[in-house]
């Protein structure tokens, strides 16, 4: 019997958002597709995991070296490396993923289907695709804010604005029955979101399309939109608050998300200068959701 397939990895913590961005382009260049996968995730505590998975054992001197020149040797010093059997990750990842109830909606994987009540709207997410599955607190909160909307009121026009997994797009388009705009600057999430839509029946009622910011006709196309759910990060939702402004209707509603507590308050002044006013705010993990609504 031949033993399973095995997963190099090189892991570390950074200070912030900037200082990990410099660091994962600096591998992105040097590793090309297929020879290592690199991700960066925000902490509640504002600093950042960076996790390296390679297909063959790493260099370590030449991943250190280029840690050391783009984030300093004592970032370096820190990073760890270690072996993960393929097998017992994917085995450990679906004993993880427990289904996540939000309101009416239930993320859950393949292997909960079963376990998902008569009652509530069941959104299936792979256990590879984790991040973004309703199991971060910011996917959380934005699912709690769409069920609380979903109680009053009925958006026609939906924009899901950084789709990631493409949940927020999918739970919408099941709730309402209406077709929803689902963008991302990332092109493989787009195609997640995609197949995640078909997995769950909606690819009919989801439009996942590649944009950055607003900049895409179907934007044009779509507005005004009634409501748009955007868990992205603090700092390109400052930045996109002029042209969300533009492409809402009246009275519409937004969910924001990806926020750390403490950066609430700046994007709130963001989007108070261009008419919208803040209605509830969820703290779950350390992370920030609101739901803010445009004077009419």
């Amino acid at each position: 019997m031949t033993s399973a397939p095995s997963t190099h990895r090189a892991s570390f913590a950074i200070g912030d958002e900037h200082a990990a961005k410099i660091v994962v382009d600096m591998l992105t260049e040097v590793f090309f597709d297929g020879e290592a996968a690199i991700a960066a995730f925000e902490r509640p505590d504002g600093r950042w995991d960076v996790t390296v998975h390679f297909a063959d054992a790493p260099d370590k001197a030449l991943v250190r070296q280029l840690v050391t020149d783009a984030a300093g040797e004592e970032i370096a010093k820190a990073i760890a490396f270690d072996t993960v059997e393929a097998k017992d990750w994917v085995k450990a990842s679906l004993e993880d993923l427990v289904p996540v109830p939000a309101g009416r909606f239930v993320v859950h994987g393949q292997h909960d289907r079963a376990r998902v009540p008569p009652n509530k709207l069941g959104i299936e997410i792979e256990a590879a695709l984790a991040f973004g599955t309703g199991h971060h607190g910011t996917t959380r909160g934005c699912l709690l804010l769409l069920d609380h909307v979903l109680k009053a009121y009925r958006p026609r026009r939906v924009l899901d604005l950084g789709t990631g997994t493409g949940v927020l797009a999918i739970a919408a388009a099941r709730a309402l029955h209406e077709r929803v705009l689902a963008s991302d600057i990332d092109p493989p999430s787009v195609q997640v979101a995609r197949e995640n839509a078909r997995l769950n029946v909606s690819v009919n009622w989801v439009q996942a399309i590649g944009a950055t910011g607003f900049a895409a006709p179907q934007f044009v196309q779509s507005r005004p939109f009634d409501l748009v759910l955007a868990n992205i990060l603090a700092n390109p939702l400052r930045q996109l608050a002029t042209p969300m402004a533009r492409h809402l209707a009246p009275s519409a509603l937004v969910i924001l998300s990806g926020l750390l507590t403490p950066q609430v308050a700046s994007v709130i002044a963001a989007y108070r200068a261009r008419g919208l006013v803040p209605l509830r705010h969820l703290r779950i993990e350390g992370w920030s959701s609101l739901l803010l609504r445009k004077a009419s």
